[in-house]
């Protein structure tokens, strides 16, 4: 990591009235979640869907709650835990900070299922989660419009089977087994009006930023949502990432490390310059 490419950003943060955060699977993984880069990459981390040679496209796929049910609890019930254990990193108090600092203050776009920026206590309403969130339920069958919290929600699994071996959470509706609302790979069940709330709050925000910054973490090339997203707002990209830091546009910097580390430097140089 460059220092004349840290000052470019920094320069780029004091110059603009508002900051868009995007945000992949690579923010979490200084907080300590773990990498799913690639096939193998999950499987070490689900030993037992490697042997079953189950892939992540199958067990994060809507048809998994009927085929087995045990199983795609096991799955999500381990990351709903592990997401309720890990404290999310140094780096979204940075961001909250630069965000707060600024006249139009922030909008996250993120495509984590973690909740880890709302726990971070950033403004719900300025959140925008484009695969939607593991901390809500819906039907598996989507019999009604109905989206609940999970907050009450306790899946006991053995995770060397990947199995939930507590009892599965139930749509209150018609009794079918409920599922995260999360968008999945080849869902057709997925309410998304959660989603599309907050979708309609993205938009408004976006409006009012008239000359924003972005600062872009740890977002890959493999499921691009959140990249293009960035790449196509107005203002300087900032683009955080230790492997695939290439930013094509103009008006881009590189910062190829780790997101801590990217942000951590930003901060330090912001004090310095007596930003906040």
């Amino acid at each position: 990591m460059k220092p004349d490419l840290v000052e470019r950003a920094v320069n780029a943060i004091m110059q603009a009235d508002s900051l868009i955060i995007g945000a992949g699977a690579g923010m979490g993984v200084d907080s300590g979640l773990p990498d799913f880069r690639g096939q193998t990459g999950f499987w070490q981390a689900y030993p037992a869907l490697a042997e079953a040679k189950i892939d992540f496209t199958e067990i994060a796929n809507p048809m998994a709650f009927s085929n087995n049910p045990k199983m795609a609890w096991g799955f999500y019930g381990h990351r709903l835990n592990l997401y309720r254990k890990v404290k999310p990193h140094e780096g979204f108090q940075i961001l909250k900070r630069i965000g707060e600092r600024l006249t139009c203050e922030y909008q996250v776009f993120t495509s984590n299922v973690d909740g880890h920026f709302a726990t971070a206590g950033f403004n719900t309403e300025k959140i925008y989660e484009c695969h939607g969130s593991i901390h809500f339920l819906q039907c598996s069958q989507a019999c009604q419009d109905i989206i609940w919290s999970a907050d009450s929600l306790q899946v006991h699994t053995d995770e060397q089977q990947c199995l939930a071996i507590s009892e599965l959470p139930l749509c209150p509706n018609c009794g079918q087994v409920a599922r995260p609302n999360i968008l999945m790979f080849d869902d057709y069940y997925w309410l998304s009006q959660r989603n599309d709330q907050q979708r309609e709050n993205l938009k408004n925000q976006l409006t009012v930023m008239k000359s924003p910054v972005v600062i872009e973490c740890g977002a890959g090339t493999a499921i691009p949502t959140v990249r293009y997203f960035c790449e196509s707002q107005k203002g300087t990209l900032i683009r955080i990432n230790p492997r695939e830091s290439f930013v094509s546009r103009t008006q881009g910097i590189e910062l190829s490390c780790s997101a801590l580390e990217g942000l951590k430097a930003i901060e330090k140089r912001l004090i310095e310059l007596k930003f906040f």
